[in-house]
């Protein structure tokens, strides 16, 4: 099994001091080295620790030797297609599980800038969090089992205001959700 630490490390933008600052209890940055680097035991207690702190399963810590990762191989930018500078292994979507569950969306018929046949990946989010997501596109529920989805426009107290993705539609209240899943990764395919 080939330790991944590192390399998902370094894809979230994290020094070792931050792992080691996350973990619960918190442990030193030397310790997160030696278990990056295989100088130390990677146990199950540590793999679920670590995890935790970075923010992913536990499993996506290691690989089979067997398996190629899949890699980074062009950067984009204003200037075009690019090499990258260091050579790195992509995170899958399932290598950016949190502590709030994950809900998927599937587009049907094209709605503003969604497509048919996109899956758009929501984060559940707690309610009180509503004011700091603006802006954002969220999923909400409505009685009977349905749902409300668009910009939220406004998100003070027990009631939102869902800007739909279809253009000249009418903002849409949602009073009183029981949960809000925010927009997070959108999936489409080529």
């Amino acid at each position: 099994m080939i330790n991944r630490i590192r390399d998902i490390r370094l894809q979230k933008g994290l020094t070792l001091a931050d792992v080691a600052a996350a973990c619960r209890p918190v442990t030193t940055a030397q310790t997160i080295g030696r278990l990056e680097t295989g100088m130390r035991n990677l146990s199950l207690v540590w793999m679920n620790r670590i995890a935790q702190a970075l923010g992913v399963d536990p499993e996506s810590l290691l690989r089979s030797e067997a398996s190629e990762p899949v890699m980074v191989v062009a950067l984009l930018s204003e200037s075009g297609a690019e090499s990258p500078r260091l050579r790195r292994e992509a995170l899958l979507p399932s290598d950016l599980a949190a502590d709030l569950p994950w809900m998927v969306m599937e587009v049907e018929a094209t709605c503003g800038e969604y497509r048919t046949g996109d899956q758009v990946w929501l984060r559940q989010t707690p309610l009180h969090e509503a004011s700091r997501l603006l802006n954002r596109d969220v999923l909400a529920p409505l009685p009977g089992g349905r749902f409300a989805f668009g910009r939220l426009i406004e998100g003070g107290g027990e009631a939102l205001l869902l800007l739909p993705p279809i253009s000249g539609q009418p903002p849409v209240p949602v009073e009183h959700p029981q949960w809000l899943a925010v927009a997070d990764m959108l999936v489409r395919k080529l």
